[in-house]
């Protein structure tokens, strides 16, 4: 039987991410400006025809998927990579988030696009924001770090964008603010989980410094209509 994570896009779509789906029964997404990601039940020829009717031309898309699947030819690769799934299982002792970290509200949003768009954690858009539970950490009222949440599958919950400005490396930001969307999602009886490239060393060493563990490697996509 497929875990709900093999296939989290389509799984968030029709549940814990449900309030911004778009689309229909054999097709969703999430408009525009919250993130590019779509969703399908079967990631099959049918379902990439039916994917073909709703997209509107030149909208880039992503998703992912547990294996490496056979992209039709009406659709352009615009970017893969590999990553691992990794989810939260025990926090190590001291886990602990800073007093210094505070919620990120619209009024922050050009600050969290300037920095996603210096640190590319992954795709951040105006309304990204409304996944919710963004956090981040100022100096000299100058966003420097940040985390969030995004796709949440049932009863697993994504954390996301996380990043730090590169002259603030080495300060544990990073590993505060996870901490901090770990005790909240935690908090609501919900598992953590997040993806990061498969050759990002230091992060995955990071990650598994604060109790996360790799699940699966996953594919993900962003294609185009030709």
């Amino acid at each position: 039987m497929e875990h709900i994570l093999d296939n989290p896009c389509w799984n968030a779509l029709n549940s814990g991410n449900k309030n911004l789906a778009e689309g229909n029964e054999q097709v969703k997404y999430f408009p525009g400006e919250v993130a590019p990601f779509v969703g399908l039940p079967e990631w099959n020829p049918a379902g990439f025809d039916r994917l073909f009717e709703v997209i509107p031309p030149g909208r880039r898309i992503a998703f992912m998927v547990a294996k490496e699947i056979d992209i039709p030819g009406e659709w352009e690769v615009v970017d893969y990579l590999k990553a691992f799934q990794m989810v939260h299982n025990n926090p190590p002792p001291g886990l602990t988030a800073s007093s210094g970290i505070v919620p990120l509200q619209e009024e922050n949003i050009p600050q969290m696009i300037a920095l996603t768009e210096m640190t590319h954690p992954g795709p951040f858009f105006k309304r990204t924001i409304e996944f919710g539970s963004y956090e981040g950490i100022f100096k000299d009222n100058e966003l420097v770090s940040m985390a969030g949440q995004r796709l949440h599958p049932g009863e697993y919950v994504e954390i996301s964008a996380v990043c730090t400005h590169p002259a603030y490396h080495g300060k544990g930001y990073a590993s505060q603010l996870i901490a901090s969307q770990v005790h909240q999602i935690r908090s609501a009886s919900a598992i953590p989980f997040l993806h990061v490239k498969d050759d990002n060393l230091q992060a995955i060493k990071l990650y598994k410094s604060l109790g996360f563990e790799v699940r699966k490697q996953m594919d993900i996509y962003s294609i185009r209509k030709k």
